[in-house]
């Protein structure tokens, strides 16, 4: 077990990926769901105001688990003018593009790591492309920049990129 541990941070850092100590993750599981972490976070405005928009809150306050790919703030501001706005105003097309960025399950960094060339299907339907270039992970073109963020329900890896499904305009 211990040699098995060793093996996936090393793994992980190969792959420049943040991992959350475990006295840390713990911090966040009981009994904060992924909604609670996002929001203590303090980094994820624009998304939860989103999740909240789109009517989302309830389903990832659920039991799960879930696997949240989460832009930050900062990952929101990147989009073109006007697409956050024209988003909140189109709750079919809000919801398509925060369920694209979570995937049913808890999977963690180590799996993530493994799962290079991975395409898995998110609640959206469509499939997320997991990549490790140039020793970073990438979803769909995001950076994963943290990891293994615990909640109560699942698992927080935070993005500095809005990914969109392909009928969303990718």
């Amino acid at each position: 077990m211990r040699n098995r541990f060793k093996v996936t941070l090393i793994a992980a850092a190969a792959a420049g990926v943040m991992l959350v100590p475990a006295a840390a993750e713990a911090q966040y599981q009981a009994p904060k769901d992924i909604v609670t972490v996002a929001v203590e976070a303090g980094s994820f405005e624009t998304l939860v105001a989103a999740v909240k928009a789109a009517g989302l809150v309830e389903t990832l306050q659920g039991p799960g688990p879930f696997t949240v790919f989460a832009p930050t703030d900062a990952a929101f501001a990147k989009l073109p003018a006007g697409t956050v706005e024209a988003l909140l105003a189109d709750p079919a097309a809000l919801r398509a593009v925060l369920t694209y960025h979570v995937v049913p399950g808890r999977v963690m960094a180590a799996d993530v790591v493994r799962s290079n060339g991975g395409t898995p299907a998110t609640v959206q339907g469509q499939s997320l492309t997991i990549k490790v270039v140039d020793g970073k992970v990438m979803v769909d073109g995001a950076t994963v920049v943290t990891a293994d963020v615990g909640a109560s329900n699942g698992v927080i890896h935070v993005i500095d990129t809005v990914v969109l499904p392909k009928s969303a305009g990718k």
